[in-house]
Parts: C-alpha cells; structure tokens; sequence
C-alpha cells in the first residue's frame, strides 16, 4: 500500500512539473520608441557585434544611457535578477 501510493505521488508530482514548466511567459513585443532605443544602444555598446550585449558590454552602458532605457522600458544584457 504504501508503495502504491508512494508511485501515485511522484506521478502527481511530475505531472505538475510538467504542466507548470509548459507554462512560460511571451515575452511583449516592445513599443517602437522602445525598439529604437533597444536598437541605439545596442549599435552603441555591443562591441562583439552579435546582437546582443552580454555581461560585460552592460557593465559599461553610461548612468544616462541606462536611464533612457528605462525610461523607454527596455531591459539591456546581464543576466536577469531572480526576485
């Protein structure tokens, strides 16, 4: 019995691991003063030049850039902060 209901309950638990990984967020396409700014300072700042800026490229945005991207709500590199 209690193995019975030990395989019922690691069934249960891995099908809600699975409903809930199926669960993700779209992320929200960005307004156009967003998508330009997004676009400006990733011209300005990615100095690999792959499109994307990583850790080390954010690290280096200046305090005015970095307001005007939150201004416009944009995200730019780095890794996202787990809240």
């Amino acid at each position: 019995m209690k193995k019975l209901a030990l395989i019922a309950l690691g069934l249960l638990t891995a099908s809600a691991l699975t409903v809930s990984a199926a669960e993700k967020k779209e992320k929200k396409p960005l307004s156009p003063e967003a998508e330009k700014v997004r676009k400006e300072l990733t011209e300005k700042y990615d100095t690999n030049k792959d499109g994307k800026l990583d850790e080390g490229e954010a690290a280096k945005i200046s305090d005015d850039d970095k307001k005007k991207a939150k201004d416009a709500g944009v995200r730019l590199g780095g890794k996202k902060k787990n809240k």
